[in-house]
């Protein structure tokens, strides 16, 4: 999917494991299948996970994504994975890695959901949880969503030349002009930063755990409300907005985040990872079909 990707099989996956975790030698190691883009994942017997980087990643880094998700997991009222450890690769796959605890559950579609009004309500329940942990001292890092709308009207134009075809590229344009200008709606709070279908668990219509915690901490109080458009039609997404109480700004600085995060998925992996574009499609039509976020203000 990326160039430079690194490569890490069930083999390799277990020679690793059993040399840094000995507890877990002799225990079945298997790939999980899955869209994500960041990291491969082995299931290591019933109760632990190992997530390998597809790109570099050093020790620290990897030490402090587990630091963020152990808080995380104190904060979700949900099942959320724990970290284990960290580890270091070798020769054979040259970057660090972690183990943390395996957490069953059907991952979210964006399609079979879009309808629930109680996972709606159950996904404003988690972002007003995570909004509850103090931010302290802690602030924005710059990393990614989650600062400054405008700074991304860069890679905006960028999506829009790779899309001619997908997607309504003139829609889209009209859309994020209308919505990069939106005023900040309040402080940062403490944000999940990537609820995509592939982050969230569900059963039932229900939401029963949340996945990948580790960038857990401070941004827009909008970017969590992502979910309202990648998961939900338009009575649940009023019924989540009903749940968390968003103004008109923090509602349509949502749509935005969603909008910019969608349109990088629907030229990136059509072949490469077909689930993220159809992912990216179903988000872009959304936004655009919705009337109280397409307006001009």
């Amino acid at each position: 999917m990326h160039e430079g990707r690194l490569a890490v099989d069930e083999e390799l996956a277990g020679e690793l494991i059993a040399r840094e975790f000995p507890r877990l030698r002799g225990l079945p190691v298997v790939a999980v299948p899955g869209a994500g883009t960041v990291n491969a994942i082995f299931r290591v017997g019933a109760d632990a996970a190992a997530r390998f980087p597809l790109a570099s990643a050093s020790a620290a880094g990897l030490e402090a994504e587990a630091a963020a998700l152990a808080q995380f997991a104190l904060a979700c009222p949900v099942p959320a994975p724990e970290p284990l450890g960290v580890a270091q690769g070798d020769e054979r796959y040259r970057s660090a890695w972690s183990l943390q605890t395996w957490l069953p559950g059907d991952v979210a579609d964006p399609i079979r959901t879009a309808g629930s009004s109680s996972l709606a309500a159950d996904l404003g329940a988690l972002i007003l949880a995570l909004r509850a942990v103090p931010v302290g001292g802690r602030v924005f890092d710059g990393q990614g969503r989650g600062g400054v709308l405008a700074d991304h009207d860069a890679w905006m134009t960028h999506c829009l030349s790779e899309s001619s075809g997908i997607v309504d590229v003139d829609a889209v344009a009209v859309a994020w002009d209308a919505l990069r200008s939106v005023p900040v709606a309040g402080d940062h709070v403490m944000s999940h930063r990537d609820l995509t279908p592939a982050n969230v668990l569900v059963a039932g219509g229900r939401l029963t755990g949340v996945l990948d915690g580790g960038s857990f901490g401070p941004a827009d109080r909008s970017l969590d409300l992502v979910c309202a458009w990648h998961l939900l039609d338009a009575g649940p997404r009023r019924a989540l907005r009903a749940v968390v109480d968003a103004s008109d700004d923090e509602w349509r600085r949502g749509a935005a985040w969603a909008l910019q995060q969608a349109m990088g998925l629907v030229w990136y992996y059509p072949e490469s990872n077909p689930a993220m574009a159809k992912l990216g499609r179903s988000t872009v039509r959304r936004v655009l079909e919705d009337q109280d976020i397409v307006r001009t203000p």
